[in-house]
């Protein structure tokens, strides 16, 4: 286990290892030269039970490679795992993993990691499809999907398979040293056994004073510090030999990494963003056909799109597309032989796929407009068609729920159906620039916004068609006068309600609701701004979006 400063977390991460039972012989606790309390808390942990090993570095590293190192050293047992401060090993993970090990003799054993969002204690798992079904891989070019899983902590490893391979992570201050550890790992082509136990639960605190290395991504060098990185990951399977695993690893970082970081693009500055654009495209540079062939879209897309333009464009059209799940805004061009294009000014970008893309992936585009009331919010939800597609599957109805942001618990849930629109004139003149025409499809429900708890509120789309498909999506919410903008409103039982509609930042609708005298107080404040309001538009500005639907890369050392 490794720490810096994390005084407030070792205690938990040390007695959740502990707590695996006799299986453990030893807790190597790598204190990396912390200033608080971890010091003397690792001392205790070691008085009340001989097997925790606190190591105490005299200087700090500045990264998380050196102490996990310095663990590896010293190390006496044959098997090791990985264990950061501020997360936890679940009951059993030892046990599962250990077991499937010796069954199958395997130097690499492997089991699911779940995030765990805090402090809304909301879990998802970490690249699910590949820990679906157990599994013994006989060599990892057989499965190159093993490259999705770049954690090291998910997995035990045979100590003498470490040290016979040298397998180590980068020294000193290095953000996404997990990167490399993972491809020596791979390129040393072991035997691995996969299970499907949860073996590992790995905290995610965005409100943290200071955010870990990884998850730090305002700063330019986040970035061209996770593509020196994944450079070095490539060049060690490519030195291995193992191509597949390449191929897969530069598709991985065009379906991962590029869209998480394009998506943010339009949060940063200007600065960041040609900086960011010119970096990536250099990168870009060294990637081939084949990667780019491999990759799903939308990474294919974007990649294509930072390619083709010199400089940052359609920033608002690359974080819908990006979002998850995607979605594509009219207006849809075409180049002069009809073919889906990107826009106009970037013909050469092709969106050909979405011709023959299922529908329950198609980035379809739903216009939302929610005008709260005291009684029934009226929502207007307006379908696009794409290239032709939603038209031919015939839109039917729209199941709409209202999800809980933590729980995910749904509050509201009801059907409304589709009605077609007047088919609308094409965005400019130019054949480029649009499809022929652009049909929509409008559904109107009414929604009981008071029987929702306090909170937020996400709103959920399950769009159906005649042909029996289906695509679950978000709405993007119209923006104007009067719109997105927050109602009080008086209900019988529940008094003063603020109802408040906004766009999140993955450009989503959603809703908030407060109760009682924060409504109140904000009712005051509210008017108070109107009233210095010199007739000013105001932006609505986003609110909080926790990221679910895209997991960033894991924050190794809480407090780095």
């Amino acid at each position: 286990m490794i720490g810096y400063n994390d005084a407030s977390h070792v205690t938990d991460a040390v007695r959740s290892a502990l707590a695996q039972g006799p299986h453990v012989r030893e807790v190597i606790a790598v204190d990396d030269h912390s200033t608080d309390a971890s010091p003397r808390l690792l001392a205790a942990l070691a008085a009340e039970d001989p097997r925790v090993r606190p190591v105490l570095r005299r200087s700090n590293s500045g990264g998380c490679g050196t102490p996990r190192n310095d663990g590896i050293d010293a190390a006496t047992s044959a098997h090791l795992m990985f264990l950061d401060s501020d997360d936890v090993l679940p009951p059993g993970s030892v046990d599962a993993l250990l077991t499937a090990a010796r069954e199958h003799g395997t130097p690499v054993t492997t089991g699911r990691c779940v995030r765990r969002e805090l402090p809304s204690g909301q879990e998802t798992d970490w690249q699910p499809g590949l820990y679906s079904d157990a599994a013994i891989i006989e060599q990892p070019g057989d499965r190159p999907s093993l490259v999705q899983d770049t954690l090291c902590v998910n997995k035990l490893y045979r100590t003498d398979f470490l040290r016979r391979h040298r397998i180590r992570f980068p020294e000193g201050r290095f953000v996404y040293e997990d990167f490399v550890f993972t491809a020596r790992v791979l390129a040393a082509a072991p035997r691995i056994a996969l299970i499907t136990n949860p073996v590992y639960v790995w905290h995610v605190r965005r409100d943290a004073a200071r955010l870990s290395l990884s998850l730090d991504r305002a700063g330019i060098g986040n970035w061209t510090a996770r593509i020196d990185a994944h450079r070095q990951a490539v060049e060690i399977l490519a030195a291995a030999g193992e191509q597949r695993l390449t191929h897969a690893a530069r598709a991985k970082f065009l379906d991962h990494s590029l869209c998480m970081y394009a998506r943010e693009l339009g949060e940063r500055s200007a600065e960041y963003r040609n900086a960011w654009w010119q970096t990536t495209r250099a990168y870009l540079s060294t990637f081939d056909a084949a990667d780019f062939e491999r990759a799903p879209a939308p990474g294919r897309v974007i990649a294509r799109v930072v390619l083709a333009a010199p400089a940052p464009v359609d920033l608002p059209r690359i974080k819908e597309v990006t979002a998850r799940p995607a979605r594509l805004l009219p207006p849809y061009a075409v180049d002069d032989a009809g073919a889906p294009v990107w826009s106009r000014t970037l013909p050469q970008v092709p969106l050909d796929h979405l011709l023959v893309r299922p529908m329950r992936l198609l980035p379809l585009a739903v216009d939302a407009e929610l005008r709260p009331r005291a009684r029934a919010s009226a929502l207007t939800l307006r379908l696009h068609d794409l290239y032709g597609r939603v038209g031919a599957a015939g839109p039917v109805s729209v199941d709409i729920e209202l999800r809980a942001r933590d729980s995910r618990r749904t509050g509201l849930r009801l059907t409304a159906s589709w009605a077609p629109d007047g088919v609308a004139p094409a965005h400019s003149p130019s054949a480029r620039e649009a499809a022929p025409a652009e049909r929509s499809w409008t559904a109107r429900a009414e929604l009981d916004l008071a029987r929702l708890a306090t909170g937020l509120w996400d709103l959920r789309l399950r769009v159906r068609f005649a042909d029996g498909t289906h695509r679950d999506t978000t709405a993007h919410p119209v923006q104007g006068a009067g719109r997105l903008h927050p109602r009080f409103v008086l209900h019988a039982r529940r008094g003063l309600l603020l109802l408040r509609p906004y766009r999140t930042r993955s450009g989503s609708l959603a809703v908030r609701v407060a109760p009682g005298p924060s409504a109140a107080n904000l009712a005051v404040r509210t008017r108070l701004r109107r009233l210095l309001d010199t007739g000013r538009a105001r932006r609505e500005p986003p609110a909080p979006d926790h990221p679910v639907r895209a997991p960033a890369e894991p924050a190794r050392g809480a407090a780095r």
